[in-house]
């Protein structure tokens, strides 16, 4: 009989709670829309899994190792334990991620019109705005947000995941789950969240500009230009180093035209494989003790208006420029400024088709989405240095 209760207590049955079964619907819909609706599947299949793994009553899979007195292995741990700890509490998952991004990139949108740097700049504005946010609502007894925790959530404006799960993972590791989520979620609602925000901010006429077609871009260009970038950010904000650093090198292989198979690698099976283990430390982090919470809800609700208002941002400094600019250009690219690459710049070319069947957008606004991804690895810089000592 004694036995039999041993079974029973065992079993996740007894041990389940209305948190975890809370937790595995979670799971379950990120898994829809990953496999239903197509938002984000590369990452929300690995961590709406990883989401109903970690939430298993007993199967402890993110249960650290025990050591005796003596400093000898008692227990092994568990493997979402391992997963995380190795690849993103030291951060090298996110930073291999920004390899394979970089292998991935052009720079010749963005060399051959340099000056839609400044729209990939203005669209950093949602991260700073929403940084202020969150110590607001704190500072009012609203909710509970250190330094640490909205710089994390201010980052979800990048609409950037790498560099979200990486300043989180260093900052605010206990948020690492919500922010996650909400950042992936609104890089893959990037077509539902942004129309309606650029057609409120612009006219006809001006969603209808043509931008002239756009300079070739030699291929030394294309290699000085991560060599420039990396130096100039290292010497003047080294915090964002390293994940400017592996963009660049990725970049670089892809431009130098000497590493065709490694640069192959990185796009392809490095970076896929990366991405399952990220996945699943993402979701080693939410269980229902870490994510069910009011906290929870105001970060979504914060990295929304974050990703609003980088959006509304880059826009308005496009039509800043017309102001001063003799060549016209359409607001509409301005919207790629944040660095949910290269969909945020489809979304741009989509919305002038519909005003314009002749108006090409696409490779006009690859020019602000990669200064995006470039303004969102520097904003990340600026928010380590600033609050790490918090």
């Amino acid at each position: 009989m004694d036995q039999l209760t041993q079974l029973w207590q065992s079993s996740g049955l007894a041990q389940i709670s209305v948190g975890t079964i809370v937790m595995m619907a979670v799971g379950l819909t990120l898994l829809y829309l990953a496999i239903r609706k197509g938002f984000e599947p590369l990452l929300l299949v690995p961590i709406g899994f990883g989401t109903i793994l970690i939430n298993i009553p007993g199967a402890d899979f993110d249960a650290a190792p025990v050591y005796d007195a003596l400093g000898h292995l008692e227990s092994p741990g568990g493997l979402m334990y391992y997963i995380y700890t190795v690849g993103i509490a030291s951060g090298m998952f996110p930073l291999i991620i920004f390899m394979g991004v970089g292998a991935m990139t052009d720079f010749g949108p963005l060399l051959a019109n340099p000056k839609t740097l400044l729209l990939g700049a203005a669209a950093q504005v949602g991260i700073f705005t929403t940084v202020l946010g969150a110590v607001g609502l704190s500072s009012l007894g609203i909710l509970d947000f250190s330094i640490r925790d909205a710089a994390s959530i201010g980052i979800i404006g990048g609409a950037d995941g790498p560099t979200a799960i990486f300043v989180t993972s260093k900052l605010s590791p206990e948020l690492l789950g919500a922010v996650a989520v909400a950042a992936y979620s609104y890089m893959a609602l990037v077509p539902i969240i942004q129309p309606p925000i650029m057609r409120l901010l612009t006219t006809e006429q001006e969603r209808s500009i043509k931008m002239e077609q756009l300079r070739p871009v030699s291929g030394l260009e294309k290699i000085v230009f991560p060599l420039m970038l990396l130096f100039l950010v290292a010497m003047f904000l080294p915090t964002a180093a390293p994940l400017l650093g592996m963009f660049c090198f990725g970049n670089l292989m892809r431009e130098c035209g000497v590493v065709a198979r490694l640069s192959d690698t990185t796009q392809n099976a490095l970076i896929n494989i990366v991405t399952i283990f990220l996945g699943l430390g993402v979701g080693s982090k939410m269980s229902a003790d870490k994510f069910l919470n009011w906290e929870t809800l105001g970060i979504l609700g914060l990295g929304m208006l974050a990703f609003c208002i980088g959006t509304a941002a880059g826009v308005l400094m496009a039509k800043l420029m017309n102001v001063f600019s003799k060549t016209p250009i359409n607001p509409l690219i301005g919207s790629a400024g944040v660095s949910a690459v290269p969909m945020a710049a489809r979304v741009s070319n989509k919305v002038g088709l519909e005003a314009n069947p002749h108006n090409f957008l696409l490779m006009h606004a690859m020019g602000p989405n990669v200064a995006g991804v470039i303004g969102s690895a520097i904003a990340a810089g600026v928010m380590i240095s600033l609050v790490s000592g918090f």
